[in-house]
């Protein structure tokens, strides 16, 4: 079974061009400021909490396990190189996206982040280019429909992946078909290549939020509702290349994102 990290971000599958027309139907209005900044359309609740305390327990008898174990016998250089390994085989994903955008400085920047890692970082193993000083800017296609104007729908809890509302839906399931590392391997019979990928990605991930899950779970009146607030801001900042000013969550708890 397939596991999936926000930030981008794993994982959402979806029926793209039926779903991206019922976005635009749900389409939630931006508030301009104040509480109504980070209000959440969630008429599916009673189904949402359901799935989300599913995830839940999934995350607390197997992500969290396997993630303490990976900080307890993998050394930190070790875990660096993984994550800078993952996020470079998304590369040719985030240059995608920013390209639809229309953000070319952008789609620059993640082009040399992908060269510079490949060929000098050993095939992103060390990540050369944020220590040259190229940024970081992961994109999705959840973000590209935001700044082509769909709007972002009901939110959604999707089993094992997480937040999501409609459109991020969408942009996942595009993501999802047109990765190439993900068309390579099922070309060529490599299949398991990618559900390892996807496993690694799931804990390396969850590894980098152990503490901040915890404290937010214990100090959290209603998880639920804490998770889904960040959600909504964590993606309101990454659509407007902001800081959020909340911690990033894999997605059994809350990504990426992206």
């Amino acid at each position: 079974m397939k596991l999936a990290s926000l930030s981008r971000s794993l994982l959402r599958s979806a029926a793209v061009a039926a779903f991206a027309l019922s976005v635009t139907a749900c389409a939630t209005r931006p508030a301009d400021s104040g509480a109504d900044a980070y209000a959440v359309s969630d008429p599916l609740e009673g189904v949402n909490r359901v799935v989300f305390g599913f995830n839940d327990v999934v995350d607390t008898v197997a992500l969290r396990p396997a993630a303490e174990v990976y900080v307890t016998i993998v050394p930190d250089p070790v875990r660096d190189s993984i994550h800078s390994f993952i996020d470079n085989l998304m590369s040719p994903i985030y240059i995608a996206n920013n390209l639809l955008q229309g953000d070319f400085e952008g789609a620059g920047h993640a082009t040399g982040r992908f060269l510079t890692n490949t060929v000098l970082g050993a095939g992103g193993i060390a990540d050369v280019a944020t220590a040259a000083g190229i940024p970081n800017k992961p994109e999705d296609f959840g973000q590209t429909l935001a700044v082509w104007g769909v709007g972002s729908g009901p939110y959604l809890v999707l089993p094992l992946l997480g937040p999501s509302n409609l459109r991020d839906t969408v942009g996942y399931g595009v993501d999802t078909v047109g990765d190439p590392i993900r068309i390579w391997a099922y070309a060529n019979d490599h299949k398991t290549l990618s559900y390892v990928r996807t496993g690694v990605s799931a804990v390396d991930a969850r590894s980098q939020v152990l503490q901040s899950v915890d404290d937010l779970r214990r100090n959290s009146l209603d998880f639920y509702a804490t998770v889904r607030s960040l959600y909504q801001q964590r993606r309101q900042a990454d659509i407007a290349n902001k800081p959020a000013g909340a911690p990033e969550f894999p997605d059994f708890t809350a990504p990426p994102a992206k």
